[in-house]
């Protein structure tokens, strides 16, 4: 009787220091193993970005899948006005219970609980800051209103900045910086795009390890 053998080709990524707030580079990771059940113990608030998450999006599918997590829902998802963003965002913190909130924001979103932390410097559980629109570049859509200049300062909370080295909305080198300010750990996944429905992430499992790590 013959033997088969099956060898496996494992890949190792490297992290690598950026900078002195223990900021991290994880390169090109876009795929994910089999989805593990995950649960959490920490409220879980799901922000969007400008337009909403589809249903297609990774957080519409996180949210379905986790009867700990809630969307803040806006007044104004086409023309927000940075303020209104920054007050329904506060009082659903506040309802939640401040201390075992863990935001999970997507790309205007990340600006948005910037200015949050600047304004009411809550002291939350953390925050996942996936691809961080840049809303001082030119690429930054001209509807929403008074999302800059970006706060730089530290944030009161422990955070962790998801990246994609193609993001249309911001640099690579511009991440890196929100990242150095606002000492959060900095992960770089490679060329995913904007990190949205559109980069075929799918439920995006790697993503619910990062936020796991903020679960403690």
């Amino acid at each position: 009787m013959k033997k088969m053998i099956i060898v496996f080709s494992l890949s190792f990524f490297a992290f690598t220091p950026c900078n002195e707030n223990k900021t991290k580079t994880k390169k090109i990771v876009t795929k994910m193993t089999d989805k593990k059940e995950t649960t959490f113990r920490s409220k879980i608030l799901i922000l969007p970005g400008l337009w909403n998450s589809g249903e297609k999006h990774w957080q519409t599918m996180w949210e379905r899948s986790n009867p700990e997590f809630t969307r803040v829902i806006q007044q104004d998802w086409e023309n927000p006005e940075c303020r209104d963003w920054v007050e329904a965002l506060d009082k659903k913190v506040v309802e939640s219970g401040i201390e075992n909130v863990i935001l999970v924001g997507h790309s205007l979103a990340c600006p948005t609980i910037a200015f949050w932390a600047h304004k009411y410097n809550r002291k939350i559980k953390g925050a996942l800051l996936v691809a961080p629109v840049d809303t001082e570049a030119d690429t930054f859509p001209s509807e929403p209103k008074g999302f800059s200049p970006i706060p730089m300062n530290k944030l009161p909370f422990r955070s962790i900045i998801v990246a994609s080295s193609n993001d249309p909305y911001a640099t690579l080198e511009r991440s890196k910086l929100f990242a150095k300010n606002w000492g959060s750990e900095f992960i770089n996944i490679g060329e995913a795009g904007h990190i949205s429905s559109a980069s075929g992430l799918g439920s995006w499992n790697y993503g619910l390890e990062i936020l796991k790590k903020l679960d403690k």
